[in-house]
């Protein structure tokens, strides 16, 4: 069975810092196939793109123009493994934060980790 485990979020104020992390166990894909990204959700707005990834390849990861220049999606502790390293963090990126994993055609989730930023 697939399992996705995002990991790292806290409460932080404005200007700091937060590393996520996102773990997939039991795949039965090369994980070189696996394209990662990561999502997030304010509270009463829909989910959005943030970051995305695809380690085994040469492709530049991509990132959302509200987080560019201060988010840094990559490879993480192992192949299975991907961080979001957040930096200059706002109040408005204050969500829940979700990593999907893409591969064969399949996605899976993460359960998501609370990201609050607040003086």
């Amino acid at each position: 069975q697939v399992q996705v485990v995002d990991s790292g979020g806290g409460l932080v104020q404005p200007g700091e810092s937060l590393r996520l992390s996102c773990v997939v166990s039991g795949l039965s894909s090369n994980i070189d196939d696996v394209v990662w990204n990561w999502y997030r959700q304010a509270p009463g707005k829909e989910r959005e793109w943030v970051s995305g990834i695809m380690p085994s390849t040469s492709r530049s990861a991509k990132y959302a123009d509200s987080v560019k220049g201060r988010f840094t999606i990559s490879r993480g502790n192992g192949k299975n493994a991907v961080d979001l390293e957040m930096n200059y963090l706002k109040p408005e990126d204050t969500a829940v934060y979700y990593c999907r994993v893409s591969v064969d055609l399949r996605l899976y989730w993460g359960q998501g980790t609370q990201v609050t930023v607040s003086s």
